[in-house]
């Protein structure tokens, strides 16, 4: 059964309860580092365009929030050009308010500051999934065959009941719920896979059957389909002491996934229609918070861990720019030139606006909108 989509102004309402926060804290991330190191914060946005309202502090800072929520900012007093150059401005303010400025600061502290962002993200999700762990336990199921269908690619592959798989695609796997992502994200690839069958290892290798899953909103996601079933689920409780060690693992493995989604876009293994923009990720917000607080908490974690992630990225605009800018300025005692810098940074810039198109046009195609409009022109 299907359920129905959320309305238009739950999705703008979750959407902004989503990313909001997320923003926030990146930002806040970026200030205080700022602040600890001494350097005046002139500006801390949420948003872009048009300031909706806004007030100034007694330190100067002026605290807005802007038409566009797809973003946000702190400018830094010194931070003058796209490139973090001194110009001849700096260069012409007074020595006391110059040593406020971010660039009068040395590059270990600059790093630090722009790192603080995704790093906030990272820890956000952390803690999320430490309240699940404590809370609910971690998946620890074992990796034992119970069940394999008849004609199914785990039968061709010659894979029994009984048998314990130890190794998938060359990665050991200890827990059902880490072999099952795995072949959920290797739909129609040949993998690899090791096991133990009577206590004699064993090796062998199959193709998951590609199959389309529906959630309970109708989105369609392609997996891979194997045709094996495990036991009953099994969680282990977590304490308070080892809730961080297992969140930083969770982690680690969301963001491999990521990356391995991205590496099989490359490949051409994986279709970029599955690519989401803003508008995708206003409409899974809408869905999420509609199912309650557990699951509002989960989007947000999984958000934050991605929104570090791509910010940590080395391309110019975004925060992995900045920093791998400031490592080669460590390694060679100076910075890059500032036409270089520049240059660089606006082939960032160019980059990132035909991947906002093309996430949108996916976005909107993923909506039926193109099929829609053909259908009105036919």
């Amino acid at each position: 059964m299907t359920t129905a989509h959320p309305g238009f102004l739950w999705t703008i309402l979750s959407f902004v309860l989503v990313i909001g926060p997320l923003i926030f804290v990146h930002e806040m991330g970026h200030y205080l580092v700022g602040r600890l190191f001494g350097v005046k914060a002139d500006v801390f946005s949420i948003g872009f365009g048009r300031e909706l309202f806004g007030w100034t502090d007694r330190r100067g800072t002026r605290w807005k929030v802007c038409l566009l929520p797809l973003g946000g900012y702190v400018k830094f007093a010194g931070d003058m050009n796209a490139a973090g150059q001194p110009s001849d401005e700096w260069l012409m303010l007074p020595a006391e308010e110059r040593a406020r400025t971010f660039q009068a600061k040395p590059v270990w502290q600059r790093f630090l500051i722009v790192a603080a962002g995704p790093v906030t993200n990272f820890i956000v999700a952390i803690v999320i999934l430490c309240g699940f762990l404590i809370a609910y336990g971690e998946p620890r199921t074992p990796t034992l065959i119970s069940s394999v269908e008849h004609g199914s690619p785990a039968a061709a592959a010659g894979i029994e009941p009984g048998d314990r798989i130890t190794s998938i695609g060359g990665e050991t796997v200890e827990r059902w719920e880490d072999l099952a992502q795995y072949i959920a994200y290797h739909p129609a690839e040949r993998i690899a896979i090791q096991g133990v069958r009577q206590g004699r290892p064993f090796t062998t290798a199959a193709v998951p059957k590609p199959h389309v899953l529906r959630d309970n909103f109708g989105n369609q996601m392609r997996i891979g389909f194997m045709g094996i079933g495990g036991g009953m689920p099994v969680r282990v409780p977590v304490s308070v002491l080892d809730s961080p060690v297992a969140s930083v693992r969770i982690s680690a493995g969301i963001i491999r996934t990521t990356i391995e989604a991205i590496g099989q876009m490359i490949r051409g293994t994986r279709s970029v229609s599955e690519l989401g923009g803003p508008l995708k990720i206003a409409r899974v917000s809408g869905e999420q918070v509609s199912m309650g607080p557990i699951a509002y908490l989960w989007i947000v974690a999984i958000i934050s861990l991605n929104l570090g992630f791509i910010n940590l990225l080395p391309i110019p605009m975004l925060d992995g720019g900045h920093l791998l800018f400031y490592a080669i300025e460590a390694v060679r005692r100076r910075p890059l030139q500032p036409q270089a810098q520049e240059w660089a940074f606006r082939t960032g810039l160019a980059a990132l606006l035909a991947l906002m198109i093309f996430v949108t046009l996916n976005d909107l195609a993923s909506f039926g909108l193109w099929s829609k409009l053909g259908g009105l022109i036919g």
